[in-house]
């Protein structure tokens, strides 16, 4: 997804937009401000045009790092942008307009050409650092910790292959049957557990949690998957979880 960029002056914002790998950065209008209402919506038709939501606002600093005047109503801006259901990020852009008007006297600009195009390519420069230093991270889904929903057993006394089956149907402590995608079954201090998500999310579960059950046996030598009551056995368990899959992935 692209990535459009601000730089937000008192009277003109620059906009540069990434090409769709977010590899490069080029400008592509001046904004000359006409009240922030309005600014923020032209800013709003521009993403629409590159169909993103995501907006880097160059952050005004001053030379040892501290916000004035001018980083607080770039905030403000940016938070009119946020309410428009944009996606606002911020950079570091210290010096951005000194380099950008090097560039443009070292290529023999006009000092009234310079004053219309100066704050677009300084918003280039606020991308393409931004791009160089590893861009806009895509978002993972947050894995939530598991959560605990009592004594599960296999419905209608039906065998869980852990090596082949891919849904398993198991009954809780109230008898209600839940479908669970069978995610991983590992080792961790010579028991055995098993890592599952919800099929459908329900009132306890949602769809993006796990679950963890530890496979035990019951009285009459059955296997039934417990819950883990004990904290610090089931972040261990979980953390193992996130190792295994994350190997698997790279």
């Amino acid at each position: 997804m692209r990535i459009v960029c601000l730089d937000v002056g008192q009277r003109r914002i620059g906009v540069a937009v990434s090409d769709a790998l977010s590899v490069t950065a080029q400008g592509v209008e001046t904004i000359f401000c006409r009240g922030e209402e309005q600014d923020a919506m032209r800013v709003k038709e521009i993403c629409g045009v590159y169909l993103t939501d995501r907006v880097l606002v160059g952050l005004p600093l001053s030379l040892n790092g501290q916000e004035g005047p001018q980083a607080q109503r770039v905030r403000e801006f940016a938070k009119r942008l946020a309410l428009l259901g944009l996606n606002v990020r911020f950079q570091d852009e210290r010096l951005t307009t000194v380099s950008a008007q090097r560039v443009l006297i070292e290529a023999d600009v006009r000092r009234e050409k310079r004053k219309q195009v100066v704050d677009k390519v300084a918003a280039c420069y606020i991308l393409q650092s931004f791009l160089d230093a590893g861009g806009w991270p895509e978002e993972k889904a947050e894995i939530k910790p598991p959560v605990k929903r009592g004594v599960f057993k296999v419905s209608d006394g039906k065998e869980f292959n852990m090596e082949q089956d891919e849904i398993v149907e198991l009954i809780d402590e109230d008898g209600k049957e839940v479908q669970f995608e069978h995610l991983m079954t590992l080792e961790h201090q010579g028991k055995t557990y098993v890592c599952l998500a919800p099929v459908e999310p329900d009132e306890e579960i949602g769809d993006d949690e796990l679950v963890i059950l530890r496979i035990d046996t019951d009285e009459d030598g059955n296997d039934c998957y417990v819950t883990i009551e004990d904290d610090e056995e089931l972040d261990d368990v979980f953390e193992k979880y996130l190792e295994i899959a994350e190997a698997d992935e790279d």
